[in-house]
């Protein structure tokens, strides 16, 4: 049922001209009818590429925004109206003016898990793989980096000649690991790798082997003389890098860290939104589009 499912969608999806996007958290069965898998900030990029004038973003709202400020003259569809990101919507654009204006000598460094309406009054944003980069480059010396106090504090480690004012935000599933978790983890596969996500506590990065975004540590892993891995970010990836590379072991760090704004799109998500029965177009005005993708474009600038 479901390979005959897949079929039909990849079917129509070329007929239509429709180019499917699917981050990396999406699960296998979406993530083999995609044209492109991977990051947030990648995914638009690809959609900004493609020929195709129509994208389905299989992910979350604050992607489908990205794609649409970088690509405006696509039509672009978000598979699951029901997708959020907890993270992406914990700041609202009054709360950071507030922040703004009681902090002038701050520049605000938005991490790219926000809503456009956050990026818009942001001086520069940011992906985890970029981030240290980006805000070493940067000429403002003194930076209040949203949402996520986790990455924030990475960045901040890795960067300590600059001044860091950090918000209590952040990815409520990475930050829910726990020490214990690692070593529960580590007990059962002692000889493993710990790969960990900077959106993890500073206690749990404190112990990994590497810290990086998503693509790092599935690239490392790939790459890695070592065969077996404990996996510190959302659990799809352990499922993605056991299809990748079969002869290596790949444990999750918890059961716990699934993202269930993620996993709420299923494949009859994308067909209803190919046949025009579901989905959600993204809409920007352009005002909004123009202010936010200032920050993107000022990323590009620091971290190439």
């Amino acid at each position: 049922m479901q390979q005959e499912l897949q079929r039909k969608i990849i079917q129509l999806k070329n007929e239509r001209g429709i180019c499917v996007l699917a981050h990396s958290y999406m699960s296998d069965e979406i993530c083999e009818i995609a044209d492109f898998t991977g990051d947030s900030y990648a995914l638009a990029l690809k959609a900004k590429q493609t020929k195709q004038k129509t994208v389905i973003m299989c992910g979350v709202r604050f992607m489908a925004e990205t794609v649409k400020m970088l690509a405006p003259e696509k039509r672009v569809l978000l598979a699951n109206p029901n997708a959020g990101c907890p993270m992406a919507e914990q700041m609202d654009k009054s709360f950071i003016l507030k922040i703004k204006s009681e902090n002038p000598e701050y520049a605000v460094v938005a991490y790219v898990n926000t809503t456009a309406q956050l990026k818009t009054v942001a001086d520069v944003c940011v992906t985890s793989s970029c981030a240290v980069k980006v805000c070493r480059n940067m000429p403002e010396q003194n930076i209040i980096f949203i949402p996520d106090i986790n990455l924030g504090t990475y960045v901040k480690n890795k960067v300590p000649e600059k001044n860091f004012m950090l918000l209590n935000g952040g990815c409520p599933w990475h930050a829910a690991m726990t020490k214990e978790d690692f070593f529960a983890a580590k007990s059962a596969h002692p000889d493993a790798l710990f790969l960990a996500h900077p959106e993890c506590p500073p206690h749990i990065t404190a112990l990994a082997d590497f810290v990086g975004s998503t693509s790092g540590i599935m690239d490392y892993a790939e790459n890695s003389s070592a065969s077996e891995f404990i996996i510190g970010t959302e659990n799809s990836i352990v499922s993605h890098l056991r299809l990748k590379c079969p002869h290596k072991k790949f444990y999750p760090l918890s059961d716990k860290l699934v993202c269930k704004d993620m996993r709420i799109t299923t494949l009859n998500d994308v067909l209803n939104c190919i046949t025009g029965c579901g989905g959600e177009e993204i809409v920007l005005d352009e005002d909004t589009r123009v202010k936010a993708v200032r920050c993107i474009e000022r990323m590009i600038e620091l971290g190439g």
